[in-house]
């Protein structure tokens, strides 16, 4: 690179990532709201929208009906947010949470109204209950005569009514079968032949938006449950702006001190990695914000991880370029080779946490989903920036004339550590670590504690609404009245939200008896002058539903088996895969027992914690299995298994340390300066990042080198 073309390709990278920095916080034209203005926020950080419905007909209805009919609503929510929440007060009414939306009247008509749902032929007989349409959904097709585009419903039958409609479309062939919706003709459309397979398509002289309107009536037409609506309301942040303004300014000041680590460690090297991280970070929140994704904890979580793998790929290659610089290479070589050594480890370890990513987004409900989202859009961003923004400013400074050896340092000679000496006892702390948290688990369980400290998204609990004196702003309800509901309750997992437009305020709690409702309406009254004639109250199920949960566990076992696959493949021996699946288990069952232990709440941010600790450890142990493949491909004969594995891990410690570091760092300081659900999910996501680093050193290797040398395989 000569040096003009040097200095124009550093001048556009430095002004392009303040660009994408100004864009981002403070933006263009006459109201100057930058990118990060624009991105939706969740119920936790903004609020949103709340509407309750409740189930039509005398009888109440069964618990099946309800837990069907609120899983539907979840899946149709989350076409407006994957971060809405679905959830049943009392025991005949659902209520449903959209964040980042302040009209109620539009949502409801988008959403429709919840009714029944027939398809009837001409004679008025009924063929297809709603519930045997599985899905609808609008879509087009290209007219072969005109060549235009056409809109249609494609519509998905269950096993059940795909039986049903092919029987009843084969005996109208010609007729017309009505689509009836709360006694009203929606649609009827002709029937031109038989249909089976359990696919039908409605066409007609459709816009897009009359296709995606009757495609959204038939959806919420095949609820379980004929509903109505009681009442919608814009509710405000769960967390308050507090918690917002804490969380910037702690991200704020975590990653300045993780570009001055950088530099401090790798000099100019890190120079670079902090231009490149800043730009990171500019893209991500333009992304979030062109892309519309809903910003939550979670959202925040599966960010935090990306930066860490950003950093991570960055001192990788700076450590291998190091390596060469060691050896007696040129500048200009060491900087070559470096990127070409560390590539595979990055895009091992970047495409194995993406594909986990990809198969939570897909697979993954609610909370999983928006973690996945922002957690894939990081990964790609992150690797974007670290191969190719750090290399173009790297090689910017070295056709300036940086090129002195002083500038960016020399891999240190370092003292081989016999990891695998120490291999029993790790194990045997690990067992103990694990089974101590589960017999805990068991203790507490037994003592009717609850196995964990499950929050209100699990448990449920009670939905209180008062009506307050005057508008009392968020801060000011944490100050003054969650101290008071909770010294009534015992409880110290309280949410609250604001009513907008009104004084009141939805207060949840643990579940309360009749009793603990009347001492804390009497409290309310005595502390704040409350009308207790307006106080009202149901009990409402965990935000997070079984379905929602066995989503989870689907989502995250096909993740687990995606990625063995993919290293087995890449590594050519399933004994990789099989050792870095144990340490995400190993991982996970320990911040278990120190949510055991430290009785940490467990709700949304809990499935954040933990699916960002798989991400994470799995991305540490694919840098060892790496710097393993490639010792092993030049070993002598004079080497031992032993030693190349005690070797890798110590070529790679500094990487571990250095990675570890940075992103607790990260976490540390959104746990000092945040508000205490802010500190709820940090400090496991702490333990989190430590307890990774320690499997990835010391029992990932040592798993490999075991199962290496015990299962060999038996030559032909």
């Amino acid at each position: 690179m000569k040096k003009n073309k040097a200095v124009i390709t550093l001048l556009v990278t430095i002004v392009l990532t303040g660009l994408l920095l100004f864009t981002a916080a403070v933006g263009w034209g006459e109201d100057k709201a930058g990118a990060a203005e624009h991105i939706k926020l969740g119920l936790d950080l903004a609020g949103g929208v709340s509407i309750t419905y409740e189930a039509v007909g005398e009888e109440t209805p069964t618990a099946e009906d309800m837990s069907d009919t609120i899983y539907k609503l979840q899946k149709r929510v989350e076409v407006y947010s994957t971060e809405a929440e679905v959830y049943q007060e009392g025991s005949n009414r659902i209520n449903i949470e959209i964040p980042g939306v302040t009209d109620a009247n539009s949502i409801l008509a988008e959403l429709g109204k919840p009714g029944s749902l027939q398809f009837q032929t001409m004679d008025g007989a009924v063929v297809l209950e709603g519930t045997d349409v599985a899905d609808a959904r609008a879509g087009s097709n290209t007219d072969e005569f005109t060549g235009g585009r056409e809109y249609v419903v494609q519509l998905t039958l269950t096993d059940e009514g795909t039986t049903k409609f092919a029987v009843a479309t084969a005996a109208n062939i010609g007729s017309q079968i009505a689509i009836i919706y709360d006694g009203e003709v929606i649609s009827a459309p002709t029937v031109n032949e038989a249909i089976g397979g359990g696919q039908a398509q409605i066409s007609g002289d459709f816009t897009f938006e009359e296709a995606e309107q009757l495609a959204s009536t038939i959806r919420i037409g095949t609820l379980s449950l004929e509903l109505q609506e009681l009442r919608s309301n814009v509710v405000g942040a769960k967390l308050g702006e507090e918690a917002i303004a804490t969380s910037l300014k702690a991200g704020a000041i975590g990653f300045l001190l993780v570009i001055l680590f950088m530099i401090f460690a790798y000099r100019l090297m890190g120079l670079a990695s902090g231009i490149a991280l800043t730009s990171y970070v500019g893209l991500v929140l333009g992304l979030l914000n062109g892309f519309e994704m809903t910003l939550t904890l979670p959202g925040i979580a599966g960010i935090i991880l990306s930066i860490g793998m950003a950093v991570d790929a960055n001192v990788i290659i700076f450590a291998r370029i190091r390596e060469e610089l060691a050896t007696g290479k040129t500048m200009r070589s060491s900087m070559k080779i470096g990127f070409q050594k560390a590539l595979s480890a990055i895009v091992d370890g970047n495409i194995t946490t993406l594909i986990a990513a990809l198969v939570l987004s897909l697979k993954g409900s609610g909370s999983v989903k928006g973690f996945a989202q922002t957690l894939a859009l990081g990964i790609v961003v992150s690797m974007f920036t670290a191969l190719v923004v750090t290399r173009l400013v790297l090689h910017a400074f070295y056709a300036l004339g940086l090129q002195d050896v002083k500038y960016f340092g020399l891999a240190k000679e370092q003292k081989e550590i016999h990891f695998l000496a120490k291999k029993k006892i790790c194990f045997i702390v690990s067992l103990a670590v694990i089974a101590g948290g589960l017999v805990l688990m068991g203790v507490n369980a037994g003592s009717q504690k609850g196995a964990l400290a499950y929050s209100l998204e699990f448990q449920g609990g009670t939905s209180t609404t008062v009506e307050f004196q005057e508008d009392l702003s968020i801060e000011e309800i944490d100050a003054q009245v969650v101290p008071v509901v909770s010294e009534v309750t015992g409880d110290n997992d309280i949410q609250t939200q604001k009513v907008a437009g009104t004084n009141q305020v939805i207060i949840k709690t643990k579940e309360l008896d009749l009793a603990g409702r009347e001492a804390l309406n009497t409290k309310l009254s005595e502390s704040f002058g409350v009308d207790k004639a307006t106080i009202t109250a149901e009990n409402i199920s965990g935000a997070i539903s079984q379905e929602v949960k066995n989503d989870a566990i689907v989502a995250v076992i096909i993740a687990t088996v995606c990625m063995l696959i993919y290293i087995w493949i890449r590594f050519k021996d399933v004994r990789f895969a099989t050792s870095a699946v144990v340490a995400l288990v190993h991982d996970v069952l320990v911040v278990l027992a120190f949510y055991a232990a430290a009785r940490v709440s467990v709700g949304n941010t809990f499935i954040a914690c933990m699916l960002t600790i798989v991400g994470y450890s799995i991305n540490a142990t694919i840098v060892i299995f790496d710097r393993i493949r490639e010792n092993m491909a030049d070993m002598k004969k004079k080497d031992t298994l032993e030693g190349v594995v005690n070797a890798s891990i110590t070529q790679t410690l500094t990487r571990s340390i250095y990675t570890s570091l940075t992103t607790f760092v990260m976490v540390a300081v959104l746990y000092i300066l945040g508000v205490a659900s802010i500190k709820e999910f940090a400090l496991p996501l702490m333990v989190g990042i430590v307890c990774g680093a320690y499997s990835s050193v010391c029992i990932t290797g040592a798993l490999w080198y075991i199962m290496k040398t015990k299962f060999v395989k038996k030559e032909a």
